[in-house]
């Protein structure tokens, strides 16, 4: 079991007592440690309630960077409460001390089952490895080059940190996970990095964030147009029930910016939203504020969500009113949510003793946009894992379409840009518990570049000027709450 001091150490001008007593801790497990027996140790000191993850991050020297922060209950529902929101963790991690990864497309889940079985099996503790999967992991992917931007991140990887600094109910650790008998050899040069960690807090960045000097839309107004109706006229032939199509609006920046900086202003924007950083070595960061939940597994509790349809805020409580029932009363989004419950239902029930949803969608009222939501919980089957959920739910038809083959088909072929990790599961997977939200409203920040993406459902009754207003009110959300409102038109090209 993890280790953990009695009570929070205190803190002496210029010393970190928790990095002693985690040096020593580790230093101790390293000198027991077995040649013979594979082992995973977490090694844990509590520290102050006050300490930032996101500066905690900013502050270390780290090639590795994950950030996951659950939704927190600030997000808005008029319907069943979701308890498990009452958990929320928030998980800073620097280093690596195991990687997951593949590269194959589609992802072998039986080998990636596998790795994670033997792992969890050798692990002394409540360890989680964090990460993600491409969003056409589960289909071969088409002919189209994967962009250069996403190669980093392969078609999945997941990170066990070496360092991570977690809070939860306003308490946090510092932990430290070890592979034995691997690490047992880096003894010293654990150590060391272990004393290298701080927690001061750099300075804040100061003066406005880069300017974009030129837009590139992927695919275009007239490509967008095209699209649609092709996904209409397959719909009018029964080929399609729904799809989801996306769009890609690259920024070229002026200058450099550090993607933690945007992090932390993206989270203060954006309440109710899960948030996740990734930054793999050698990598640019995939960032994004996700409103929503592809699962978390407590035990055999399963909790999912049908999330689906879309309206801005209003000015006033009036326009706010008038949009929400035009919400819930749309015909057209009733009838793209109930795709979505059904299917997910139907996905749940290959894994699960039993499922149960919303009879009716309620609201899912965010700082920036509402969407038609419904909870859905099932009890997850004896011989079933995690990985099975993954297998089972993803793509949602929240993000790739109904049927799931004849969508994702249509996505590979129409889209014109590489979707990469958009759209895809983002969070952390342990032992008996997980929790992963889909990744949208994301972006991925290089040196001195910005993707931003997003996605509109096309069902029978979508007009292409309609769902391109949509993308672009969304697209536009986002970029005002990284600081960039108005800058984006004008860097049109």
């Amino acid at each position: 079991m993890p280790t953990s001091l009695p009570s929070s150490p205190t803190f002496d001008e210029g010393v970190d007592p928790p990095l002693d007593v985690l040096a020593d801790r580790v230093q101790t497990v390293l000198e027991d440690a077995s040649p013979d027996a594979e082992r995973v140790v977490r090694v844990s000191v509590p520290v102050g309630p006050d300490v930032d993850p996101i500066q905690w991050i900013r502050a270390q020297e780290a090639d590795d960077v994950v950030y996951w922060s659950s939704r927190t209950p600030g997000a808005s529902t008029s319907g069943r409460a979701n308890g498990s929101d009452r958990e929320a963790v928030a998980l800073a991690a620097v280093g690596s001390a195991d990687v997951i990864t593949s590269t194959r497309n589609p992802l072998d889940y039986d080998r990636f089952r596998r790795r994670l079985r033997d792992r969890f099996a050798a692990a002394d503790g409540p360890i989680r490895y964090v990460g993600g999967l491409r969003f056409d992991a589960p289909q071969p992917a088409s002919a189209r080059r994967p962009d250069d931007l996403w190669r980093p991140f392969g078609t999945c990887r997941f990170v066990l940190p070496r360092f991570e600094l977690v809070g939860r109910a306003g308490e946090r650790e510092l932990a430290c996970n070890l592979v034995l008998p691997r690490d047992a050899a880096r003894a010293g040069a654990l150590r060391e990095r272990i004393r290298a960690l701080t927690f001061s807090s750099p300075s804040p960045p100061n003066g406005a964030l880069p300017r974009p000097s030129r837009r590139t839309d992927r695919p275009d107004r007239e490509g967008w147009t095209r699209m649609i109706r092709w996904a209409l006229s397959a719909i009018d032939d029964g080929r399609l029930d729904k799809v989801v199509f996306a769009r890609r609006v690259s920024l070229a920046l002026d200058s450099g910016v550090d993607p933690l900086r945007v992090l932390r202003h993206l989270k203060a924007t954006t309440p109710g939203c899960f948030h996740f950083a990734l930054r793999p070595p050698s990598g640019p960061a995939f960032i994004g504020a996700s409103p929503e939940r592809l699962f978390r597994r407590d035990g055999a509790r399963v909790l999912s969500e049908a999330v689906a349809g879309t309206r801005e805020r209003g000015d006033t409580e009036e326009a706010d009113a008038a949009l929400r029932e035009e919400l819930l009363t749309s015909a057209k989004e009733r009838r793209e949510h109930a795709f979505v419950q059904r299917a997910i239902e139907r996905a749940l029930s290959t894994v699960c003793d039993s499922v149960e949803g919303a009879e009716r969608p309620s609201e899912l009222a965010l700082a920036r946009g509402r969407h038609l939501h419904a909870p859905i919980e099932g009890t997850l089957r004896a011989d079933a894992s995690t990985v099975d959920l993954l297998e089972a739910l993803h793509p949602t038809p929240a993000v790739g379409g109904v049927p799931t083959d004849a969508a994702l088909g249509a996505i590979r072929e129409q889209e014109p840009f590489d979707r990469g990790w958009y759209a895809g599961p983002v969070g952390w997977i342990g032992p008996e518990a997980a929790e992963f939200a889909v990744a949208i409203r994301s972006g991925l920040l290089g040196p001195s570049s910005l993707s931003l993406f997003s996605g509109a459902g096309i069902v029978d009754g979508s007009v292409p000027d309609r769902e391109w207003a949509e993308i672009e009110q969304k697209i536009g959300d986002f970029a005002a709450v990284l600081g960039l409102l108005g800058q984006t038109d004008g860097a049109r090209r």
